[in-house]
C-alpha cells in the first residue's frame, strides 16, 4: 500500500514537472515570436521610410499592439534598431558566404552580388545611412565594423580570385580598388547624390557596379561580363 503511494506521488510529481516546463518552454517561445515580429515591422517601416521618420508608436501601431509591449522587448529606439541592423548585417554576411562558394568565377560572383544588392535596395531610404550616423551611434560603429572588416575581406578576395582567374588585370593594386569599390557602394545613401540624379538606389548601384567591373577585367573578363549579361536579359537565373 506504501509503496503503491509513493508510485503515485512519483508520478504526480513528473507530472508537475512535465507541466511546469511545458508552460515555460510555452512562454519563452510567445516571447521569441513576439520579438521576432517587432523587429521584423520595424525593420520593413525603417527601411523604407528612414530610421528618423518612423517613431515607436508607427511600429506599435502597426504592430497592434501598445509601446509599453514593445518596451518589454527593446528598452527604447535605439536597441531595437541596433538589433536592426545587426539581424541586416547578419543576413547579408550569410548571403555574401553563400555568393562566393556558388560562383563560378569572380565575374559570376560580382553578379551574383548585383541580384543580392538589387533585392536589399528596392526597398530601402536612401537617408538610412544618414539617420543611422546622426541618430543611432552604436548601431552605426556595428555598420562600420561590418563595412571596413567583412565587405573590404570580400572584396579583396574577390579581385585576388579574379587575379588568378586572368579575370582581372594582373597590374591592379588590389587594396585601392578594394576600398574603392566598398566606399563606391555607399554612393548612392548620399541623398543628395539620389535627388540629383533623378534614380534610385537600386539603378544607381548597378551602374556603379558595372563600371567598376568593366574598369578591372581583361579581354577574357570581359568577354564573361558580356556573357553573363546576355543570360540576364534572357531571364535566365545566374544562380545556377
Amino acid at each position: 500500500m506504501l509503496n503503491n503511494y509513493y508510485e503515485w506521488q512519483k508520478k504526480m510529481m513528473e507530472t508537475l514537472v512535465t507541466k511546469n516546463v511545458s508552460i515555460v518552454l510555452h512562454t519563452i517561445m510567445t516571447d521569441i515570436v513576439t520579438k521576432d515580429r517587432i523587429q521584423l515591422v520595424a525593420h520593413d517601416l525603417l527601411m523604407q521610410f528612414g530610421i528618423r521618420s518612423i517613431s515607436m508608436d508607427d511600429i506599435a501601431s502597426k504592430l497592434g499592439m501598445s509601446k509599453k509591449t514593445i518596451y518589454l522587448y527593446f528598452k527604447d529606439k535605439d536597441e531595437l534598431v541596433e538589433a536592426v541592423v545587426e539581424e541586416l548585417i547578419n543576413k547579408n554576411q550569410g548571403l555574401c558566404n553563400a555568393d562566393r562558394q556558388k560562383a563560378n568565377d569572380a565575374v559570376h560572383e560580382i553578379f551574383l552580388a548585383i541580384d543580392m544588392v538589387t533585392e536589399l535596395f528596392r526597398s530601402m531610404n536612401p537617408s538610412v545611412l544618414f539617420d543611422l550616423q546622426k541618430y543611432h551611434s552604436n548601431a552605426f560603429t556595428t555598420f562600420l565594423k561590418h563595412k571596413n572588416e567583412f565587405i573590404l575581406a570580400m572584396m579583396r578576395q574577390n579581385i585576388i580570385r579574379g587575379i588568378s582567374e586572368e579575370l582581372y588585370r594582373s597590374e591592379i593594386n588590389v587594396e585601392i580598388m578594394a576600398r574603392f569599390r566598398v566606399e563606391s557602394m555607399f554612393i548612392p545613401f548620399n541623398p543628395e547624390f539620389v535627388r540629383s540624379t533623378k534614380s534610385t538606389l537600386v539603378i544607381i548601384e548597378q551602374e556603379i557596379i558595372r563600371h567598376f567591373l568593366f574598369g578591372m577585367v581583361t579581354l577574357k573578363g570581359y568577354k564573361l561580363i558580356l556573357k553573363y549579361q546576355e543570360q540576364r536579359e534572357k531571364g535566365s537565373s545566374l544562380k545556377k
